[in-house]
């Protein structure tokens, strides 16, 4: 794939790096980055924005289900492989102008304002029933991607973080761990930065069911199943239902706000260390969570 960027062109040599599928009323959106974890850098944020919208259009569709190709379901926003694109121009979804020519914290917070916040809110809003199928590691933005759908069938080897407070960053941009989790799990989660396994994820409300590797297709096609036998509006109607209730909690005022702390610490990590990021790249958090695993 060739994108231009206005001054430069950059040939990325990964091919499908989302797949999808349709059959019996069921769409299949699937990353397929396994070499990376499923990190997802722009091309694949936008790729999987057009496979949802391919998925709304088609009548034939009644539930979309997310998944991961490989090992894990996503290690998160791409921070470290050949493939990352953060400095690239993408064809927008939104009414945001292009980042990739912009300095300071407007780089950032343009590019994420679209393709994180943005997006998240837009897949969230899908008026057909999702379930993320999700095996393996569902890491910071992996987390974002889970928490977009309706309904998450996790393996029973599956695990969940958010370990970004580690770069002094208050959560990844879809901020949603107080109504993932109630607010002193989520400070918890945050705080400490460890792995949630499946089964505390199924305790606490965020997993709906817990599967194994080898059963977690089977498994998730027998719920799509169940629910594409239901009235295509009234599952459109009960999902708007819900999430209104859930905005009127102060959902996505919260993200609102969340968002500003976000790149406050983006911008504060800029100043401090000449790193939006901290100094943190995909190797480094790695190791520090390894390390933090041993203790």
């Amino acid at each position: 794939m060739t994108e231009d960027t206005g001054s430069t062109v950059q040939e990325n040599e990964e091919h499908d790096i989302v797949t999808y599928s349709a059959e019996n009323g069921i769409a299949w959106i699937a990353m397929n980055r396994p070499k990376y974890n499923n990190a997802q850098n722009g091309r694949m944020t936008y790729e999987l924005d057009d496979a949802f919208k391919r998925a709304v259009a088609d009548d034939a569709v009644k539930v979309i289900v997310l998944r991961g190709e490989g090992k894990h379901f996503s290690a998160g926003h791409d921070i470290g492989t050949p493939g990352r694109d953060v400095h690239l121009s993408q064809d927008r979804v939104s009414m945001w102008y292009d980042h990739a020519n912009k300095e300071g914290g407007e780089f950032l917070y343009v590019r994420e304002a679209e393709a994180y916040l943005g997006m998240c809110r837009r897949w969230r809003d899908i008026p057909k029933p999702t379930i993320a199928a999700v095996q393996g590691a569902c890491i910071a933005g992996g987390l974002m991607l889970a928490w977009i759908c309706d309904l998450i069938v996790a393996t029973d080897d599956a695990y969940f973080s958010d370990p970004v407070v580690r770069m002094g960053i208050p959560g990844v941009e879809y901020f949603a761990h107080p109504y993932e989790l109630n607010p002193r799990i989520a400070k918890e989660f945050l705080f400490t930065g460890n792995k949630m396994g499946a089964e505390r994820a199924w305790q606490m409300g965020m997993v709906n069911q817990i599967s194994s590797r080898e059963a977690l297709l089977d498994d998730v096609t027998a719920l799509a199943e169940k629910i594409a036998g239901m009235p295509r509006m009234g599952l459109a109607l009960t999902k708007q239902a819900i999430n209104h209730v859930e905005d009127l909690q102060g959902k996505r005022a919260g993200m609102e706000a969340a968002f500003a702390w976000h790149h406050f610490s983006h911008a504060h990590n800029d100043l401090v260390s000449g790193d939006k990021l901290g100094g943190f790249d995909a190797k480094a958090m790695a190791a520090a969570n390894k390390e933090q695993d041993k203790s």
